[in-house]
Parts: C-alpha cells; structure tokens; sequence
C-alpha cells in the first residue's frame, strides 16, 4: 500500500509527540513508530510483505504458467481420449443409437466415431492458449486482486466468463474440419445409415460439432482449476522466483 502525502506527515506527528512526551527510545519511538505501520498499512522493514505490483505480476505469471501446461496436456493426442476425468463420451442423444445397433454387432461404430470425437477436441485446444494470454493482458487491477483474494478457483471462474463465448468460436472451425479430417462425420453419417434402417426407431438429431466445442471447454477449464489450485497451495508448482514471493507470502 502507498501512503499519500498527508498520511506520511501524520505518521511523522505521530512519531514526534511521542518522543516528545516519551523521551525514552528504547520503548517510544519503537512502540509508537510500529503503531504508525499498524494504523497506516505500512509493511515493517524486512518484512516479507509483497507490493500490489508484485502481487499483478506474480498472478499473470501464474496463470500463463497454468493455462500453457493445460494447452500442452490437452492438446496432444489422447490428451482428451486416453483420460477418464475429460473423456468425451458419445452424446446423450446417440445412446439411443448405440442400444439399437449393439445387438445388430454394430457397436464398433459408435466406439469408432466416440474416438474420433476426442481426437477433434485435442487438436482445437492449442487454440485456446492466445485467448487466455490477451485475457490474462486485459486483466485490471480490480480483477487482479480479486482472483488473488478469491476462492482456489477465482481464476478459472474469470476465464469462463472470459473467454467461453471467443473461445467457442475459435474452436469451433477447427473441430468442424477435424471432424471431417478424421472421418467423424461419415462415420457419424455411416452409423445414422444403419439406425434408420432399423424399423420404428425415433428420430435422432446431433450437433457434433457444438458439442465437441462444449465438452472441450469443459475439459481446459477442469484442468486450469487444478492448476491454479495447485500453485495457490502447492510451493513445488511454484516454478520462479516471484510465484514463490508472491504466493509464498499468503
């Protein structure tokens, strides 16, 4: 905290009252210099108290640090596929599918286009990494603070509301093509050909693209909360200089 002019010259007062009326030094000027720090918000000297900047700088970092092992993780192949915490499974509206095809020994496709599913998702999510780092430069001091003073996952609450909206559209041409890249949508196609030849089963309609776009933003944003938890209260994950300074002093 900075102190103002006039905060400074009523620290002073405080100090030369006291030493005027209290001349001995060995209890007064310290008692009455510490009351001062106390009143004003002043950090004592030596003390490890971080400043307002470091606090700003510390949490950019932070959150660069996070969101650019959560890209790396996510975005690789079986990044999505192969874990079980942001696995995409087929859509609720497909199980309809998969239970009338399983008896016909079709439900080789459905576990076909579900991997397919999770590969599009894997190969949208470096994407996300340029949204979170203007996100992360937009940031004001209010929102700084903020997440620094709020709960574990006040950061992945900001970005959320943040970024879901850019970050939907950015993903979403990529999954698009991905989708038709890697066969998902003759396969999705292929698998509908066959549930439509099987006599009086209702009609069955999916957006797999805005649904990839969803479980992916679901999937970063699981693994960003993780992340930010980890560094508020993890000092291992505390990887420079300032991450320690700053959140080793909360």
């Amino acid at each position: 905290m900075s102190l103002r002019n006039n905060d400074w010259i009523k620290v002073a007062a405080i100090i030369a009252i006291a030493t005027l009326l209290l001349p001995s030094p060995s209890w007064s000027q310290t008692d009455w210099l510490q009351r001062g720090r106390e009143l004003f918000g002043m950090p004592e000297k030596g003390s490890n108290a971080v400043t307002t900047s470091q606090v700003a700088a510390g949490l950019k970092e932070a959150l660069r640090v996070g969101s650019e092992n959560v890209v790396g993780k996510l975005g690789r192949p079986d990044g999505f596929a192969a874990d079980p915490a942001i696995h995409i499974p087929l859509p609720k509206s497909l199980q309809t599918v998969q239970t009338t095809l399983k008896p016909l020994g079709m439900a080789y496709l459905l576990d076909d286009l579900e991997l397919k599913l999770n590969r599009a998702a894997e190969q949208a999510t470096p994407k996300a990494k340029g949204l979170f780092w203007t996100a992360i430069e937009q940031m004001t001091l209010d929102d700084v603070m903020g997440i620094y003073n709020g709960p574990p996952d006040a950061a992945t609450r900001y970005f959320q509301k943040k970024m879901s909206v850019p970050l939907g559209e950015e993903m979403r041409p990529i999954v698009d093509q991905t989708l038709d890249q890697t066969g998902a949508v003759q396969a999705y196609d292929n698998v509908m050909g066959k549930y439509r030849n099987v006599p009086f089963v209702p009609d069955v309609r999916t957006d797999l693209t805005g649904y990839v776009v969803e479980q992916g933003m679901n999937g970063i944003f699981h693994y960003l909360a993780e992340e930010e938890a980890a560094i508020r209260m993890d000092p291992a994950k505390r990887t420079t200089e300032l991450l320690k300074t700053v959140f080793g002093s909360k």
